[in-house]
């Protein structure tokens, strides 16, 4: 019987339809895992189901009880605990009365039911691990022991049903192993838990069922193993099939001594959370090189660091010279050009005014040319340029903000993400620029995508980034051999 029951679940912001007629179940002493690249719904889900957010359409039935609209205080009432993605303790009380207030009913009278309370906030703590750190403040805690005390506080409330949003995000794999298997032994003590992660793998290795959303939709639900052998799964998160015969030739790339970037040994942490661990990669001049990943893995900060925004420890060399933490514009100035996948335009701008502004720096006879190139590489943009960039559609803005970085003339254009959102007739309008870049220019590239397909289409070598670490590295026809089908 099922336990928690969801049936055309419906939600938009604005013209936005971020959930579109969504279903499923989950029974007693079952996890079903739910995934999806960024933007699919997953969260939006999870919101809708707590209460947080109000459903447009559709149902959520609890043990039968129809739950969908009710209060998020309503709903945990009746049994139904979370954990969000990011850690939000109270943190002048203790981890014990963290859980005590979880367990806290909500009328004057319990507050005679104190001590009680505080055994079984105790019983709870204990049970997830955190049995030796009861009296200390959130503060003190390791970044995993904040994620355990998070998981104290949906057990809880969870009597009936856990939704765990991002649970094993900032986690180490050791860590990530111990939570999986505390996940599996709240399973086992019969809750229905819904699981949401961007770590593919893990997901997998632990849940009964799988469910995959797209675009809000669902586009697949069953086994692990037969939902990511499912062919449309497979060409949301890699893009589409991987052949051999796509991988473009090796330029003869400059393998002087010395690469035009090294990075040495990353670490990046976000608060107590590990994004990036002891990392390392070279990009020699005039190469194309992909660091490839599903959401979450680390290609964003990893570029972040690299170009000054995050900061890290490890070093980063620029031609040879170490660059120090900071300094954001002077990369730039220096030839090292960050395409960001959030592509910060200004959206009261013209095309035309972004793309000037990306060639501030040149004179003025080089800023004409460089506008005219650019203009040749994204045809459209000249047909527009007198239109704001916040009137385009996604497609033309991530053109634009290439271009923008183009203007810039880079010696590495490090391009986060180009792909990400886009439909697939305006992916092979990237995908001819890029190969015009090849072709026409000495231009080396530094390519971060999810989409494998597009990825190993125009790089020469590859690197795999999983879970904030390095787990291969080499060229694009071996990845295929070797890592792309335990890509996902």
């Amino acid at each position: 019987m099922s336990v928690l029951r969801v049936e055309g679940l419906a939600k938009s912001f604005g013209g936005l339809r971020a959930v579109d007629a969504l279903g499923f179940e989950v029974a007693r002493g079952e996890i079903l895992g739910l995934i999806g690249p960024n933007g699919s719904g997953k969260s939006t889900t999870m919101a809708l189901v707590m209460g947080v957010q109000r459903p447009d359409e559709g149902s959520i039935r609890l043990d039968g009880e129809e739950i969908a609209g009710l209060s998020t205080h309503h709903v945990a009432r009746r049994g139904v605990g979370i954990v969000f993605q990011h850690s939000r303790p109270l943190r002048r009380q203790t981890v014990l009365e963290n859980v005590e207030l979880a367990l806290m009913p909500d009328r004057i009278s319990s507050l005679l039911l104190r001590r009680s309370l505080a055994e079984q906030a105790r019983a709870i703590a204990e049970r997830v691990g955190l049995g030796t750190v009861l009296e200390r403040t959130p503060d003190a805690l390791t970044y995993a022991d904040l994620r355990r005390l998070e998981l104290a506080k949906a057990i809880a409330l969870g009597t009936h049903a856990l939704l765990l949003d991002e649970p094993f995000a900032g986690l180490t794999a050791s860590e990530l192993r111990e939570f999986s298997r505390l996940i599996a032994s709240l399973r086992d003590e019969g809750r229905a838990i819904v699981l949401v992660d961007h770590n593919v793998k893990g997901v997998r290795a632990l849940v009964d069922r799988m469910l995959v959303m797209h675009a809000g939709k669902k586009i697949a639900e069953g086994a692990p193993d037969e939902v990511i052998a499912d062919a449309q799964v497979r060409a949301v998160y890699l893009g589409g099939a991987l052949d051999v015969h796509h991988v473009p030739t090796a330029r003869a790339a400059e393998h002087c001594a010395e690469p035009l970037l090294e990075v040495g040994r990353m670490t990046v942490h976000y608060g107590k959370a590990r994004a990036l661990h002891d990392v390392s990669l070279k990009v020699q001049p005039g190469e194309f090189v992909a660091v490839v990943g599903l959401n979450g893995a680390g290609k964003t900060t990893l570029f972040n660091a690299l170009t000054g925004f995050v900061p890290y420890a490890g070093e980063v060399r620029w031609r040879g010279a170490l660059l120090r933490p900071g300094g954001e514009g002077a990369p730039a100035r220096d030839g090292l050009v960050h395409c960001p996948e959030t592509r910060e335009l200004f959206g009261d701008m013209t095309i035309e005014e972004n793309l000037r502004l990306g060639g501030h720096l040149l004179a003025e006879p080089e800023v004409e040319a460089q506008l005219a190139w650019t203009f040749g590489l994204f045809p459209i943009l000249k047909e527009r340029r007198r239109q704001t960039a916040r009137t385009l559609s996604g497609g033309e803005q991530q053109m634009l903000a290439v271009g923008r970085a183009l203007m810039m003339r880079p010696s590495l254009l490090v391009l986060d993400e180009p792909t990400l959102g886009l439909a697939p007739v305006i992916i092979e309008h990237i995908s001819a620029a890029m190969e015009a870049l090849r072709k026409e220019t000495g231009l080396t590239v530094l390519l971060g995508e999810q989409n494998v397909t597009f990825a190993v289409r125009h790089a020469e070598r590859i690197y795999l980034l999983e879970n904030g670490e390095l787990t291969w590295s080499g060229g694009a026809a071996a990845f295929i051999d070797e890592a792309g089908e335990r890509y996902l």
